[in-house]
């Protein structure tokens, strides 16, 4: 298990299991076949719209174990804006099972964190859920669906009954955007872009560039046993560009995955690139921009971003209808169009599915989850 130290920041050990983790258990695929083409039928699974009429499909993650309200194989969704469609003001998570079966995870009420979210609850695509049933799901608030009254946000952490049992907030945390993680039952790495740092909400929208992705370090018991802790924050990227932007509430780094080798990949969304932090697990000082992987040709404002078994990169356009499949040298290995109707600003959030049977993905244009298959 990973071994965490008392220490501002984690201590090599930690980067050096958790190295040996991913080695021993990401299941990397022989062919090079990119994965948009082994699952060429697009299917609905539900509407992603709960009683109260949240809109807006933003965050999606996979349940990998039974618990509390929890069931294997079901996919957790979560909703950013409310049922008059004002941005940054959703606060459902819900739960579909593979049939197509809907049910409310979570419903948070703001008035009840107590002021520990600064500026309420707005459910962003930050959402994962780790072993031992903790539910982490990231908001980026607004009072009126408008940028200038976006507040920095929080990680609001629930149990596996759907219910928040402690917020992390500050230490880096402002806006939190995206987030992923590396799971190891005692312990998690936890990787959060942040999208509202310096004064991106204030007057004009205007570019700035500093926009970030924080590592967190956390303690995991199991449920019943106390809460997670967070142990350590260490701020790996900078210098992303990010903007208020009247349409999708704010725009900069989204999508985050984490490949077997420790390089974390970032989907730089205004700048129309997949970036690259390599050593994120290790490394003590941030990396402005990360590197370059890939920029432009089929990209076309990445969003959600996943990484496939192979070690690919996929991400989702906001610009289109289309997905783009990425190799990490660069290469653009696939393109698929899954979204005809509404096309452009409604992709987001994307995940592979269980036992290598697809790849679900929201489509907030009809506020549904989607599915590649075979």
């Amino acid at each position: 298990m990973l071994e965490l130290c008392r220490f501002v920041t984690p201590c090599l050990r930690i980067a050096a299991a958790a190295i040996a983790f991913l080695v021993l258990t990401t299941p990397v695929r022989a062919d090079d076949e990119a994965l948009l083409q082994r699952f060429p039928r697009i299917v609905t699974i539900a509407s992603t719209i709960p009683p109260n009429g949240d809109l807006n499909p933003y965050g999606i993650a996979t349940v990998t174990r039974t618990m509390g309200a929890l069931h294997r194989g079901n996919v957790l969704i979560s909703n950013f804006n409310d049922a008059a469609n004002l941005q940054g003001t959703g606060t459902t998570i819900v739960q579909i099972d593979p049939e197509g079966r809907i049910g409310v995870f979570a419903q948070i009420n703001p008035a009840k964190l107590d002021g520990q979210c600064p500026g309420g609850v707005g459910l962003t695509t930050a959402l994962v859920v780790l072993e031992r049933g903790w539910v982490i799901v990231g908001s980026l608030p607004s009072s009126t669906g408008q940028a200038v009254n976006a507040g920095a946000g929080c990680l609001l952490v629930l149990d596996a009954h759907g219910t928040v049992v402690e917020t992390f907030r500050g230490a880096g945390i402002d806006g939190p955007w995206d987030m992923t993680a590396l799971d190891e039952g005692d312990d998690a790495i936890l990787f959060v872009s942040n999208v509202l740092n310096g004064n991106v909400t204030s007057g004009s929208p205007h570019v700035v560039n500093e926009g970030t992705v924080l590592r967190i370090v956390l303690e995991v018991p199991e449920q019943g046993q106390g809460r997670p802790r967070l142990v350590a924050t260490t701020v790996i990227g900078s210098g992303f560009s990010e903007t208020a932007d009247p349409v999708a509430l704010v725009i900069g780094p989204t999508g985050l995955g984490l490949s077997w080798d420790g390089t974390l990949y970032v989907a730089d969304t205004l700048n129309n690139r997949i970036a690259a932090i390599p050593d994120a697990l290790t490394r003590q000082t941030a990396l402005p921009t990360g590197l370059t992987v890939a920029h432009g040709g089929s990209l076309n404002g990445p969003l959600g971003l996943a990484i496939t078994p192979n070690g690919n990169i996929l991400t989702a356009n906001a610009g289109d209808g289309n997905l783009v499949e990425t190799t990490p040298g660069g290469a653009q290995a696939a393109v698929k169009t899954v979204d005809f109707a509404t096309g452009a600003g409604s992709l987001f959030g994307l995940t592979l599915a269980p036992r290598g049977r697809g790849l679900y993905f929201v489509d907030d244009g009809d506020n549904t989850l989607k599915a590649l298959v075979r």
